[in-house]
């Protein structure tokens, strides 16, 4: 069983750097136990799920070990003053910086693309750098609809390496055997700043494509 690790820990909260593959809480029809199910059991007590990742992304989640802390955390992701980034390597070269400013709406088949009847979904991009035939980027979401990262990225003809749902296929996008998102940082204004670093599945993708 993957195990998640701990990269902090106080009387408040616990912060992980998940593994792809695991769910931040349990789904139907996902493998694998979940990182909130698991942490509870090393922790023997209950824990809140304050945000959460997408199954096939990794990086970094924050959990509440209380009630109060969690009302505060949850707040924060609600009125957006909790400051994410994250590392996500793209196919084709972009330079510079910008923003994707789409509304998105999820369909039928669980996709999620822009539509003029979507909900409002701003993410703002910075090259970190450039790879071959592909882009590291630094990544910070204004809104968080659900896959709002993968979906604006490919719809400006940049999918994300790994991805198996969003860009034109063949799929998985560049041949890459993970999603190449990863949850980097996090500010929160309870007094945290907050780093989950890349594992070596990642880094190997990064590897593959360095110039």
């Amino acid at each position: 069983m993957i195990e998640t690790p701990v990269i902090f820990e106080d009387d408040r909260i616990i912060a992980v750097n998940k593994p792809v593959g695991l769910p931040t809480i349990p789904g139907r029809g996902e493998i694998g136990v979940a990182v909130n199910v698991e942490i509870e059991r090393r922790l023997r007590k209950k824990i809140f799920v304050v945000h959460r990742l997408d199954l096939d992304a990794s990086g970094l989640l924050v959990f509440a070990k209380d009630a109060q802390t969690h009302r505060l955390l949850s707040m924060e992701f609600e009125e957006r003053r909790a400051k994410k980034e994250y590392l996500v390597a793209v196919l084709g070269v972009m330079t510079g910086s910008g923003e994707i400013n789409k509304p998105l709406r999820e369909f039928s088949s669980g996709r999620v693309a822009p539509a003029p009847d979507g909900k409002r979904a701003v993410t703002r991009w910075r090259v970190e750098r450039a790879l071959g035939g592909a882009t590291l980027l630094r990544v910070e979401t204004l809104t968080g609809r659900k896959h709002q990262i993968r979906a604006h990225l490919s719809s400006e003809g940049h999918p994300v390496l790994g991805d198996p749902r969003y860009g034109p296929p063949p799929r998985p996008i560049g041949g890459a055997k993970r999603l190449m998102l990863h949850a980097y940082t996090l500010h929160l204004d309870l007094g945290y700043d907050l780093k989950a670093e890349p594992g070596p599945d990642f880094e190997a993708v990064l590897a593959s494509r360095a110039r």
